[in-house]
């Protein structure tokens, strides 16, 4: 049975694939007839790959091979124009944009977002933003002697200032929200509601929605709002949860933007040929946010961050082949199609999936421009598209710089998509690892549009990197997975755009490319070896030999239940390591109710605030999973976990189950590897039916605890029942319960020295209420355990109980600590 969730929507949609590549060859063509060869380039080159797509999601349009064959072909004649082009030097420098000419693009947007507020009836807005219009146009007109430019401003200034006196004079319409009794509007302290655990989305809650008092689904509790507050301040800069107002967050202004928090330090690689910032009207001729949406277009350049760079290249594949909006969705300012749009105001906002929850990561747009004219930043190879540069960079200012340590593909794609994180270690002789079976895995969910994958290089040689064409800890982006004439294949992009594989199915391995593979792949050797785009294909067998790992991020919505919990654990709660107790770990009780088999998946995610925590991160993690009903769990291999966990120094860790049809109900416990700081995070739970996720929370009050010193010694020292002459000397404390109640709770825990084996012994000397549920006479720990042990007495009744402590074996001497729990005043005294 698999453990992934059995659904089989989503899929290439070969009309609109076709519709996209006819519309990009228009595009092309219109450009190369204008001589905008290097925009023209662009486009041809994504005309063709669409239509190939098309081609091979066999859409029922003739000729789509040979149409994107004659492109890729006109794509080949121009990059050898271009070439040539670059290499005459008295060819000028496309045209910078003037102050005015930059004044006039602001005026208009300033325009165009107070006609937006205008019919949205948000009146004061649209006067304030009509009248910042009109005081660019007339700054314009005063500095510039250009009488075209002077007409053209006079004309949108006059438009401004009509509209704005006719909403002067409009009577003001004041909304009353009725709302029905008994609802209260949820507040926004940082973003976030009030409220109870059960959530369904996880998501941080619209702040206008009515929610009824005591019914508070989708909020947040006290303790989770502080969680997120607290984890909202990353790297020295405060990140909120994204809320849906912010959508409509000011992105017009009357002086271009600067962010506040100044700009982000730079890699030494960077310092070394920096030259200034720049925004993008001083380097393109026509800036845009997108003009298509492209794996190919991307380009890392010396920044450290080869795994986020191919993240944006399959997201941006994902987008372009199943017309579903992905990681341009979460760049702000949008038009009203919900497009990212270029501001020439400066100011951008991107929604990143951090720490838990989505949050709003504002920047301006100065991006670092080195001496030789180049962008020292990834970048589109449309010199006119910000997207790529505008990305990169809100996530590197979370990340604390363009010095960013890196990380892998799976925390990459979790922060721009929210895709779950999944990773799979590539080891031949693994009983983790089969080959076979990830192989067939990947390529069905990959076509359905289930996940998004990348796979990365371990440690090798120089080289050995430089015989194989591979860079050793580099990340590269999946475009495709294909099994071709019984052979295995992957499609795979360097975020560098140059430095390919040199192996077999490399363009060099020309006996390996048959006729009738190369039309079934859409590849041409010869072509490819005139132009290095970091694109190659690769065998399975040839990935298993050299790469270490894939990482797939899955898309949750194939889950139809979804929640999450944020909490703390306190470095001070329980011991150090977790391998003899793990009572004081955070606990939770997981109840699935599935009427067909179905999938279930646990992620854990720890918050990260600090940049060097990523660089040298020394928390290693997990989740245990144990089949105990859903009772707490008190020993870490007492019943042995159904699932244990691998501790891994990831801020995000995946378990995956499989459920058969019924209720089941397990115990879930947070572990850490030798906790010495307080940690903060995220327990998410997915799956394909329904299911409730509650936190353990005992009836314990801690101003009941008590903790007791005490010592074996000499004749006290008696050991366990088994030596009856001495076990009566053991030491004896006498807790007396004083109510006639039967629903008492007491937690016995006893702590010794590891060596010994120690257990507790319970016995009622009288009880306020005979033959209750909860009565007993005698009752143990069980078997003796090394260090510790701990008993439960659930709806015990009021009364007098004798607790002894004692080893395993007489004569076993050491202090020892007898913890008491309670739910209600009790007291305790030492009889012996």
């Amino acid at each position: 049975m698999s453990d992934d969730p059995n659904y089989s929507n989503h899929g290439d949609d070969p009309g609109a694939l076709v519709n996209d590549g006819v519309t990009l060859a228009s595009c092309a063509v219109q450009l190369d007839r204008e001589g905008k060869h290097e925009t023209a380039l662009f486009y041809y080159i994504e005309a063709a790959q669409a239509l190939f797509s098309a081609y091979q999601a066999g859409a029922p349009v003739p000729n789509l091979y040979e149409k994107s064959q004659e492109y890729t072909a006109r794509a080949e004649q121009l990059k050898k124009i271009l070439d040539s082009e670059s290499k005459d030097s008295t060819k000028s420098s496309p045209p910078l944009h003037t102050e005015q000419q930059s004044d006039v693009e602001r005026a208009k947007f300033l325009l165009e977002q107070a006609q937006d507020e205008d019919e949205a009836n948000n009146i004061d807005t649209a006067i304030e933003l009509y009248s910042q219009a009109i005081a660019i146009c007339l700054k314009v007109t005063k500095d510039t002697s250009d009488q075209v430019l002077e007409s053209k401003v006079t004309r949108l200034a006059t438009q401004a200032l009509e509209r704005a006196e006719i909403l002067k004079k409009t009577p003001k319409i004041h909304n009353k929200n009725i709302k029905p009794d008994n609802v209260k509007i949820v507040p926004r302290p940082l973003g976030l509601s009030d409220g109870s655990e059960g959530k369904l989305s996880g998501s941080v809650p619209n702040p206008n929605i009515l929610i009824p008092p005591n019914n508070v689904a989708g909020g947040y509790t006290k303790e989770e709002i502080a969680v997120l507050r607290t984890t909202s301040f990353i790297n020295e800069r405060e990140y909120v949860p994204f809320m849906d107002v912010d959508t409509r967050d000011r992105f017009a202004l009357p002086v271009t933007y600067t962010d506040k928090d100044g700009k982000l330090a730079l890699s030494p690689k960077q310092k070394k040929d920096f030259a200034r910032w720049v925004r993008p009207d001083e380097f393109c001729d026509d800036p845009r946010m997108i003009y298509a949406v492209s794996s190919l277009s991307i380009k890392q350049t010396i920044v450290s961050d080869c795994s986020f760079v191919a993240s944006l290249a399959i997201s941006a594949q994902y987008e372009r082949r199943f017309k579903k909006q992905l990681i341009t969705s979460i760049i702000y300012p949008q038009n009203k199609h919900k497009e990212p749009i270029y501001n020439p105001c400066g100011k951008y906002m991107v929604k990143l999936h951090i720490n838990g929850v989505p949050r709003k990561v504002v920047l301006d747009d100065y991006l670092p421009m080195g001496r030789h004219g180049e962008l020292l930043c990834s970048f589109s190879n449309n010199k006119n598209e910000l997207w790529v540069s505008l990305l990169e960079k809100a996530y590197m200012k979370v990340m604390g710089g363009y010095d960013f340590p890196g990380s892998n593909s799976n925390i990459d794609l979790n922060a721009l998509t929210g895709w779950i994180p999944e990773r799979v270690a590539i080891r031949l002789n693994s009983p983790e690892f089969d080959k076979n079976r990830e192989f067939k895995r990947l390529i069905e969910r990959f076509h359905k549009g289930h996940c998004l994958v990348t796979v990365a290089t371990g440690e090798m040689s120089d080289a050995d990197g430089d015989r194989a064409g591979l860079v050793p800890t580099h990340a590269y982006a999946m475009l495709d997975i294909r099994e071709v004439m019984g052979k295995q294949l992957f499609k795979l992009k360097n975020p560098w755009n140059h430095l390919r594989w040199k192996g077999r199915y490399s363009e060099n391995d020309t006996d390996t490319w048959t006729p009738d593979l190369q039309k079934a792949l859409n590849f041409d050797p010869k072509s490819a070896q005139l132009y290095d785009n970091g694109v190659f294909w690769i065998d399975y067998e040839s990935i298993c030999r050299f790469y270490d790992v894939f990482y797939i991020n899955w898309n949750p919505e194939i889950f139809s239940h979804t929640t999450c919990l944020h909490h703390t654990w306190s470095a001070k709660a329980g011991p150090k390591k977790d391998s003899y107790n793990i009572s004081d770990n955070p606990q939770y009780r997981l109840e699935v109710k599935a009427t067909q088999p179905s999938a279930v998946w646990i992620l854990l995610t720890r918050h990260i605030v600090d940049k060097a925590d990523f660089a040298d991160n020394k928390e290693f993690i997990t989740v245990l999973v144990y089949k105990t009903g859903g009772n707490q769990v008190f020993y870490p291999y007492d019943p042995p976990p159904y699932k244990d966990g691998v501790k891994i120094n990831s801020p995000h860790y995946l378990c995956k189950l499989v459920e058969k049809a019924g209720t089941t109900r397990y115990t879930l416990v947070v572990s850490q590897y030798e906790k010495s700081n307080t940690i903060r995070y995220t327990l998410r739970v997915y799956a394909t039916c329904e299911f409730k996720l509650t936190r353990f929370t005992d009836p314990y009050l801690s101003k009941f605890e008590k903790q007791i010193n005490g010592k074996w010694s000499g004749r006290t020292a008696g050991g366990c029942s088994n030596y009856k002459e001495t076990h009566k000397n053991n030491p004896i404390y006498q807790l007396k319960i004083d109510n006639n109640k039967c629903d008492n709770c007491i937690l016995i825990e006893l702590r010794a020295y590891k060596q010994y084996s120690v257990g507790i012994e319970v016995t009622c000397v009288s009880d306020n209420i005979p033959d209750s549920s909860g009565s007993i006479k005698k009752k143990t720990s069980g078997d003796f355990r090394p260090g510790y042990c701990v008993l439960q007495l659930n709806n015990l009744p009021g009364g007098v109980y004798n607790i002894m402590p004692c080893t395993f074996r007489p004569q076993q001497e050491g202090d020892f600590f007898l913890d008491i729990s309670s739910s209600v005043p009790y007291n305790i005294s030492k009889l012996q």
